[in-house]
């Protein structure tokens, strides 16, 4: 039993146990939603034990968290990154703003299947996401706010504002964006921090 064990846990060579789990449960969750799928058809299909899921996963909900809350931690890292660089800020507007657009388009599943979903998550963990989606919204604000500080953005619309309209363009990627179209996630990453910047500029 002990050898069966490590030969499923081991005979996919396709990463991490976590990783493979994460892998197997986006894939499963986009197919059958995430009501339709079981534990046993995650584990099944990641060629791990129950027993190896629970170590890193306390349930399924846990990997419906996990799915999305990657992604927003790498988006994180990369904008805070780009918020120090030494760099004009419309410069590292521009790059944070086409940052979002190709990780959101390169995770895209990841994405679309965590909104699809997050009702069914807990009350603490819905708190969790909100935060932690709070905090990039808050780093990207105040880089906008440093443009209207230095005149280099105009200041008759609220930083805030602009956080919420260029977001909500991005949360809508799902709805029309379809890989291996005419347009790759850079060119859209550019087209759509061109727009932005080219927006804020004040009026000559």
């Amino acid at each position: 039993m002990a050898m069966a064990r490590r030969t499923a846990e081991a005979g996919t060579g396709r990463g991490s146990v976590p990783e493979r789990l994460l892998e197997a449960a986006t894939r499963l969750f986009a197919e059958r939603g995430y009501e339709g799928t079981s534990v046993q058809e995650i584990v099944v299909s990641a060629g791990v034990t129950k027993g190896a899921m629970y170590h890193y996963f306390g349930s399924k909900d846990d990997l419906l968290y996990e799915v999305y809350a990657r992604v927003l931690r790498m988006q994180t890292e990369h904008l805070v990154r780009i918020s120090r660089l030494d760099a004009p800020v419309a410069e590292r507007v521009h790059t944070a703003a086409a940052d979002v657009i190709v990780t959101s388009i390169a995770n895209l599943d990841d994405t679309v299947i965590f909104f699809r979903s997050m009702h069914q998550l807990s009350e603490e963990k819905q708190r969790e996401v909100r935060s932690e989606r709070r905090r990039y919204h808050e780093i990207f604000r105040d880089m906008v706010r440093e443009g209207q500080e230095e005149g280099v953005f105009r200041a008759d619309v609220s930083a805030d504002l602009v956080v919420n309209y260029y977001f909500g363009s991005v949360h809508h990627l799902s709805t029309w964006y379809h890989p291996g179209g005419a347009l790759t996630g850079e060119d859209v990453g550019r087209h759509f921090a061109d727009l932005l910047v080219a927006g804020l500029r004040p009026e000559k």
